[in-house]
């Protein structure tokens, strides 16, 4: 699929789209595809939730940075939200909250999408509880797997629905999503 008509549409400028970001060359103008392709079913997942960016300028064997603040060269149309830090001030996240927003932060090759659990502006609120299981000392992937066989027993056993979710290159999550409102 050629995604440069859709792109004019969202009115995005997309630089180096023929960077490649993956191994076997991957380009920055496929990752962006992608994004546009699954963003129906990925946006609903992300919406008011404040991000975290996980960037990698030179591709996914480059050194990477993570990105909490808003970049200053962030578009107007950009939606933000403010979050007070432990040690004050605040950081003004993005919220990924459309497909503009998101062709966007791929854009500027965050290839990794760390969202909060709760929505804005409810902070307080989880909407879901999340089981991190990554491989460490004497556990691997393998381990990992069978800890959330047997927390989706535990949570089964609760009539808790649960959703397993690969994380990051490494590990893995079990979703329990929070249909109450809690704290």
């Amino acid at each position: 699929m050629d995604p440069s008509h859709e792109l004019d549409s969202l009115d995005v400028h997309i630089s180096n789209p023929t960077k490649p970001l993956y191994p076997l060359g991957y380009t920055k103008a496929q990752i962006i595809d992608y994004y546009m392709q699954v963003s129906p079913f990925l946006l609903p997942h992300l919406k008011g939730r404040p991000v975290t960016m996980k960037r990698y300028p030179d591709g996914v064997r480059g050194e990477f940075f993570y990105e909490k603040n808003a970049p200053t060269f962030t578009p107007a149309w950009v939606q933000t939200f403010a979050v007070m830090r432990k040690s004050g001030g605040q950081i003004q996240y993005i919220l990924l909250n459309d497909a503009r927003t998101l062709i966007w932060a791929a854009n500027l090759a965050n290839l990794e999408i760390h969202p909060f659990l709760h929505r804005v502006p409810e902070l307080q609120r989880p909407t879901s509880i999340v089981f991190d299981l990554d491989p460490g000392e004497g556990a691997d992937v393998l381990t990992c797997a069978q800890v959330a066989l047997w927390l989706k027993e535990v949570l089964d056993q609760l009539e808790l629905k649960s959703y397993a979710k690969v994380s990051g290159s490494k590990g893995m999550q079990v979703y329990v999503p929070l249909n109450t409102p809690v704290t």
